[in-house]
Parts: C-alpha cells; sequence; structure tokens
C-alpha cells in the first residue's frame, strides 16, 4: 500500500501553463487605425515597385524555361561536386594508407633490430 500512486488532482493542467501570461487587453481605435494606415502605405508601396519592373510579361512567359535551365545546372553542379569529392577522397585514403605504411615498416624494423633482453641469475 505504500507504493500507491494517487493522482493529485489541484495540479493545473499544462495546456493552462500560460493563460496568465497573455495580453488580453484589447487595441484601442487609434492603434487599429494606425496599424491599418500603416499596412494601406506598405502595399501602395509594394504596387508602386511592382509597377516599375520592366519586361514584367517577358520575365511571368520566361519563367518555365529559366526554371529548366536552373535545374540542369543544378544537376551540373552536384555531378561535379561529386567529382570534387571523389578526387578530395582519393587524395586523403592514399595519404592514410602511406602513413600506415610507413608506421607498420617503422614498427617492423623496431621489432627486428630488438635485442634480446638477457637474465642473469646470480
Amino acid at each position: 500500500m505504500a507504493d500507491l500512486n494517487i493522482p493529485n488532482l489541484n495540479i493545473k493542467s499544462d495546456k493552462y501553463i500560460f493563460k496568465r501570461k497573455l495580453n488580453l487587453r484589447r487595441k484601442s481605435k487609434r492603434r487599429l487605425f494606425t496599424e491599418a494606415f500603416i499596412l494601406l502605405i506598405l502595399s501602395v508601396l509594394l504596387v508602386y515597385i511592382n509597377y516599375l519592373i520592366p519586361n514584367k510579361n517577358l520575365l511571368l512567359q520566361n519563367l518555365p524555361s529559366t526554371f529548366n535551365k536552373s535545374f540542369l545546372l543544378l544537376i551540373e553542379l552536384f555531378s561535379y561536386l561529386y567529382e570534387i569529392f571523389l578526387v578530395i577522397f582519393i587524395f586523403a585514403s592514399s595519404f592514410t594508407a602511406l602513413v600506415l605504411m610507413i608506421g607498420s615498416f617503422y614498427r617492423l624494423i623496431r621489432v627486428s633490430k630488438r635485442k634480446s633482453k638477457q637474465i642473469s641469475y646470480k
């Protein structure tokens, strides 16, 4: 009976953990009007910038061919990256193999030149 865990019903659920920290005040009419005016100015600015772009129709007509060309360039880039990484792997593995060979020859030479210890009993 000592190991029986009774749930505590007074603990609040985790979904209400930040409820008291929210700002529930309404915005004033003046602030709403200023925000609406800022949004209107930004939208007019974006429409004006869009109007200044020359040859919009030509750009929109060439969009599929542009995507096709960029996709082909991307495939070509990945093929070149594959070749570059392959060359880097070749150099790294050759260098590692050289270091391992030198280490093994050095160890073989040290083992072959080792003098046998003579134990003298007095």
